[in-house]
This record gives structure tokens, C-alpha cells and sequence, in this order.
């Protein structure tokens, strides 16, 4: 196993060092943002605190929250905390209610991009000799440029493949040799099942790693991806609010993510009361960045649910590192009062043989009475039997999934291919109702 260490005098560093450091860097950064950011001034001002009540990592909880509506209401930089001038980059995520979220890099914030990102690929077993096909967009969306530099600084080999064209990507996977791939865990599985379609054994591939983000996934689609494309998958997690990925990243360990904690202020917080909670609870993600120049964010809630875990890593890495994430806030669905989270369906269906990792929710409303329909793509080969097994297979599905919801359900099963595929995020939920 690669126990290579990109950079041990960070990432083995001692926690009393380590907090030492984060909070002068954290009390440096709070005072920056109220100097430079009228916004934030404002913000603090109405909470009453002011730069010097940070005496503490614990006093982190006396500042106010950032949200993404906050960036939205200051499009484009009224955010930045330096002129334009000294932004290299801007990039901006997708505004699905409006207007995007703009963000900008410094060359200083380019640089630790690249450091984070580098971090977590060596951490995912990435060495100079390796050829890595970035599967992600390039263009507004942080995902593609954000991997493509952290490869170059650790100095493996970047095909900028970009995302889509299925039949393209497989086609530079033999020639040109790929030996580790960047893309969404949906577009790995959507990969691995065009393989098996055209019959391309994985013997005639070089790969060996993946590296997967931009959306949730679970143990089970890791182990489906591993099986059909021959690597070994790791987990990483970042923001565009925050710098984009390289906030976190699993080691080979695959025991939680890594968090670059001399960049990035942790916190979990109850997403009831916002209160924060003890380590090793769920919750919703909170962070504050240390040393973002272009545009330093304050405790921003994003909506992301994890814990912390401080156990010890076997790798040696002594920064501690959070959970997959599991869901979102603003992902939960509310039907007939029990809440839900798409989640929880794909860890039933990868229980069962028979089920692929495809599926939809789609709600609707029918006067009062909210109604769940989930469809689900089964595989061929069942999909193919006697009616009888297919009825069976749907009566255990379906109880299984309303056990595990705490609601009842409609289940539909469709054949293969039936659901649409995405080259990025799947749309996992349709909701039809009207509030």
C-alpha cells in the first residue's frame, strides 16, 4: 500500500500545533474580513463581536453564519476582500434560483488549490508515474481545473478529457493509457457499465485509481465501481464557495475524508438549533476558511451532513478527517411528515441482487396527501425473467425500502436504460408538488 505523505509537516503535524496555528490564522482572517469586506463588517456589527472577542477556536460559535443566498445578494464581489486586480481566476457555481455564486483565486489562493488537491490525491495513491483523465467540465464549474492543477504539482501526466462522450473517454482510456480517473461516482458507474456492454475487459486497461467527488455516494456504489473498473475509489469533498475540492480527501485507508485543517475551520453544527455539536455526532457542515485572500468565507453553512471522526488514521495523518457525506438539509424530503433522504433508497437497492444504482423520486400531491413514487432500474437478466421472480423481487424491494423510509411508497420498476443517465450530478428527486 502507497503510504506516501505529500506533505507530512502539515499533515502529521501535532494538534496542539495545529490548533495554535488555525487559530492565529483564524484570528488574522476575522480581522482581514472586517477591514476589507463591508459585508462581514456589518454582519459582525449586528452580532455584536468584534475582532478581538476571538480568543479561541471555541469562540468561532460567537461569529455569524454565511449562507449562499448572502453571496448571491453581493454578486458579483462585493464579497472580495482585494481589488480585481489581484484575482487570476474567477469561478462560479451553477444558479439554479437566479444568479451564481461568483468566486475569485488570488495567485496565493491558486497555489494552496493546487497544495490541497495534491494532498489528498497522493493521500488516494496517485504518484509523478501515473496518467489521469479528468472526466469533469471545465469552464465555470471548480471540478476540472481544480484536479487538473493538483495533478500537475504532484507531477502525473493530465488528459483534459473533460466530461461526456462516453465512447471518447473509453477510447483514451486504452490509447493513451489512463491509469486513474476523475469523475462523479455516477459517471464511474455509468463508465464501468459501458465497458461491460462492449465487452472491453478490463485487462485491456491500465486502470488503477479513481477519484470521485461532486456528489454523495455510498459504500455500496464504491464497491459496484471498483468491480467494474478495476480501481481503487476514494472520496474527496470540496465547495466552490470554500475553494472548490481539495477541502478533504480520503487516503487509501478509506475511513473518512482528511480534512485540510491549516486552510479550512471545521465546525458541525445541530441543523435544528445551529448549535455546534460534540465530535463524532451528525450533523450539517460549517466552515470558515483560514486563508482564502480573494474571498475569505465566514462559517458557511453547507447544507452538507457528516461528522467528524478523531480516531487516529492507521496512514499517520494526524488531520482529522469527517465522514462521507450522506445527504443534505436542503435534500431532505418531508412526505406525510417523516423525513427522508434519497440516500437511504440507494442503500436498500444496492442490498439486493437484481437492482442497479438508478433510481428516481418523484412526488406528488393530491390535495392534502403527499405521494411517493420511487422507480428503479432492475438488471437485465432479471428484468428478463418469468414474471413471477420479477413480482417477488418487487414485493421485497418495496418492503424493504417503505421499512427503511418510515412511509409507504409506489414502486416502479423499470428495465434497463429506462432512467436517464448524467455525465455530472444525477437528478435523484422530482418534485411535483406546489407549495
Amino acid at each position: 500500500m502507497n503510504t506516501t505523505i505529500w506533505n507530512p509537516d502539515i499533515e502529521c503535524l501535532a494538534r496542539p500545533q495545529l490548533e495554535s496555528l488555525q487559530l492565529d490564522r483564524l484570528q488574522n482572517q476575522i480581522r482581514r474580513m472586517s477591514e476589507r469586506v463591508p459585508y462581514y463588517a456589518e454582519k459582525m456589527k449586528a452580532a455584536g463581536i468584534v475582532p478581538g472577542d476571538i480568543r479561541s477556536l471555541a469562540d468561532t460559535r460567537l461569529l455569524p453564519f454565511t449562507e449562499k443566498d448572502d453571496l448571491r445578494q453581493n454578486y458579483p464581489f462585493q464579497t472580495f476582500a482585494v481589488p480585481l486586480r489581484e484575482v487570476v481566476r474567477i469561478h462560479a457555481s451553477t444558479g439554479t434560483t437566479g444568479k451564481p455564486t461568483v468566486v475569485g483565486y488570488t495567485r496565493q489562493d491558486m497555489e494552496i488549490w493546487s497544495e490541497v488537491v495534491a494532498r489528498f490525491l497522493v493521500a488516494g495513491g496517485l504518484t509523478p508515474d501515473d496518467i489521469v483523465q479528468i472526466a469533469f467540465g471545465y469552464g465555470l464549474f471548480t471540478g476540472g481545473f481544480g484536479l487538473h492543477y493538483g495533478v500537475e504539482k504532484v507531477g502525473a501526466t493530465v488528459i483534459p478529457a473533460s466530461s461526456g462522450n462516453t465512447e471518447r473517454q473509453i477510447l483514451l482510456m486504452k490509447d493513451l493509457g489512463t491509469t486513474a480517473l476523475v469523475c462523479t461516482p455516477t459517471y464511474a458507474v455509468l463508465l464501468g457499465e459501458t465497458l461491460r456492454k462492449e465487452n472491453i475487459a478490463l485487462r485491456d486497461l491500465r486502470l488503477r485509481l479513481g477519484f470521485f467527488g461532486g456528489e454523495f455516494w455510498t459504500e455500496s456504489v464504491r464497491h459496484k465501481i471498483e468491480e467494474s473498473l478495476g480501481v481503487v475509489a476514494t472520496d474527496n469533498y470540496g465547495l466552490s464557495e470554500i475553494v472548490g475540492p481539495g477541502v478533504s480527501g480520503e487516503c487509501l485507508q478509506q475511513k473518512g475524508m482528511h480534512i485540510a485543517e491549516d486552510h479550512f475551520l471545521f465546525e458541525v453544527v445541530d441543523r435544528n438549533t445551529l448549535q455546534p455539536l460534540p465530535d463524532g455526532e451528525w450533523g450539517e457542515v460549517v466552515i470558515t476558511t483560514l486563508t482564502k485572500e480573494a474571498i475569505p468565507v465566514m462559517r458557511y453553512r453547507t447544507r452538507d451532513i457528516s461528522r467528524i471522526i478523531t480516531e487516529p488514521c492507521p496512514c499517520g495523518r494526524t488531520l482529522r478527517r469527517m465522514q462521507k457525506v450522506i445527504g443534505r438539509t436542503d435534500d431532505m424530503l418531508i412526505i406525510r411528515g417523516v423525513n427522508i433522504f434519497p440516500s437511504q433508497v440507494e442503500t436498500v437497492l444496492l442490498q439486493l441482487q437484481g437492482a442497479e444504482p438508478h433510481y428516481q423520486l418523484v412526488i406528488t400531491r393530491e390535495g392534502a396527501m403527499d405521494h411517493l413514487e420511487i422507480r428503479v432500474e432492475v438488471s437485465e437478466n432479471l428484468f428478463s425473467d418469468e414474471m413471477k421472480k420479477l413480482n417477488a423481487f418487487r414485493d421485497e424491494l418495496k418492503h424493504k425500502i417503505d421499512s427503511a423510509l418510515g412511509v409507504h411508497s409506489k414502486l416502479t420498476l423499470v428495465e434497463p436504460g429506462g432512467l436517464e443517465r448524467f455525465v455530472g450530478k444525477a437528478r435523484r428527486v422530482v418534485d411535483m408538488r406546489s407549495f
